[in-house]
């Protein structure tokens, strides 16, 4: 294990046991990917809280880094035949993701090259793209079909006519588009995710429930609160007694992404465990996480065992039996530890073998705006085929996530997330300081993400 990087201000690390030393006691090997320390000392500089609520600091991101980015715009389930057409927007821009006859995916802007309308505002299934205001046609490959009253338009060339497309990635069964062609290639832009997620292959899974509310927070506010876990003592007191929020692990790599690891199944250290034994952690587990509990779900605990391994032993026969797997020799922690990595700028997903959360926020649509979405992938037997993608379950600015009966409890704790959000975005515009303060360990992924968006901006 690579030595960890201190602070100048001392141990980095909360001193209570590390996720490396509960993990060390896990039944099974834990993965080198996880057990490695790749946590690196970025300063202690406060923050600017105008680059969560200046116009003009949203601008300079849509200028100079979005079009720069790879950005996660669709699942392969959710356009699986040729024809199949999804309409990804972000950021002022908007694409159209056709599967092509080969297989292949081509994203194009969704531009009429004649008075400038979008072709398509929906998903569907197309022949060609047509253009409702005139009637513009293009072939699914975005070469040039028809132009009505073609004979006033004989300036117009047929070869000057491809609609412009966007550069296409894929990994994962997830499609990624970046406008500019310029860069990194999406697997160099990835590393070392793709390596890691080798353990836990989401081509492998299908999304099973999606859901998304629009946030009156900045996009970077709400991402930032899926970033840290020690936030869970305050805002998810009912999760506390079997998650180890500040014993949580991070971990950088280069510019692009970073991990959080945070063990379930061991209460808090800011709990008091008093009169507290590992049957009340169990319990207390089964009925506020919804990834591995719900109702009705009982487990024994042997005598000597704890809740972690008692859930790690209950997960290893339920999910090898769910899933068509022999999943004997996987550890506790990729059983039900969140394993939350983050992809800059916008997509979250979460490794291990339980039900996996996938995160992605989009200024939606302006600086004080966030469409946040939150997919539930499930994982499929060998060789079974993966079934269409859900639509988004789009929530009105009335309904909580609890709303959404999908995510189960999840969205119970969602929505004590979201309650925080417009007073964080309130706050930040009121601030007399101007001035936001970091952890220098717990919110070191906060730290590394502005540090990334501050090198796209200065190019």
């Amino acid at each position: 294990m690579t030595e960890q990087k201190r602070s100048p201000l001392g141990s980095a690390q909360y001193p209570a046991p590390s996720w490396d030393t509960l993990a060390a006691q896990d039944s099974r090997a834990i993965p080198a990917v996880l057990r490695e320390d790749t946590y690196s000392y970025l300063g202690s500089e406060a923050l600017a809280t105008e680059r969560y609520t200046s116009p003009e600091f949203f601008q300079r991101e849509i200028d100079k880094m979005w079009p720069n980015v790879w950005q996660f715009a669709a699942r392969d389930e959710e356009l699986p035949q040729e024809g199949d057409l999804v309409v990804y927007e972000n950021a002022g821009r908007s694409y159209l993701l056709i599967r092509q006859h080969d297989g292949a995916v081509r994203a194009f802007h969704n531009v009429c090259l004649h008075r400038g309308r979008k072709l398509r505002t929906q998903n569907g299934r197309v022949k060609d793209l047509v253009c409702p205001f005139h009637g513009f046609t293009w072939k699914r490959d975005g070469a040039l079909k028809e132009i009505p009253c073609r004979w006033d338009f004989e300036h117009l060339k047929d070869g000057n006519m491809r609609l412009p497309e966007a550069s296409v990635g894929r990994w994962g069964g997830y499609i990624f588009v970046r406008e500019n062609d310029t860069g990194p290639t999406l697997e160099e832009y990835l590393a070392p995710l793709p390596e890691h997620f080798k353990l836990w292959p989401h081509e492998d899974c299908y999304t099973r429930a999606w859901v998304g509310k629009v946030i009156p927070a900045n996009w970077k506010v709400t991402a930032e609160a899926f970033m840290e876990a020690w936030h869970s003592n305050n805002t998810h007191p009912q999760i506390r007694a079997f998650t180890g929020d500040v014993n949580t692990k991070y971990n950088i790599y280069g510019d692009h992404i970073n991990v959080a690891i945070t063990p379930f199944g061991v209460p808090s250290p800011e709990l008091d465990m008093t009169d507290r034994d590992q049957r009340w952690v169990l319990d207390q587990y089964l009925k506020y996480n919804g990834r591995v509990g719900g109702p009705g779900v009982k487990i024994d605990l042997p005598e000597g065992a704890t809740a972690r391994s008692a859930m790690g032993e209950f997960n290893r026969k339920r999910f090898g039996k769910d899933f068509g797997r022999d999943m004997n020799a996987v550890s506790d922690a990729e059983l039900q530890d969140a394993l939350t990595y983050n992809v800059f700028p916008n997509f979250s997903p979460w490794g291990g073998f339980t039900p996996n959360v996938v995160y992605r926020w989009r200024p939606w649509p302006d600086v004080g705006h966030t469409l946040m979405e939150v997919r539930l992938l499930q994982r499929l037997a060998p060789g079974q085929p993966a079934p269409p993608s859900p639509a988004m379950n789009l929530l009105g600015a009335d309904q909580p996530w609890s709303a959404a009966k999908e995510l189960s409890v999840l969205g119970d704790v969602l929505q004590q997330d979201m309650n925080n959000l417009p007073y964080v975005q309130e706050g930040l515009r009121a601030s007399k300081t101007g001035a936001v303060n970091l952890a220098n360990y717990q919110e070191i992924r906060i730290r590394h993400f502005h540090q990334t968006l501050d090198k796209y901006l200065a190019r």
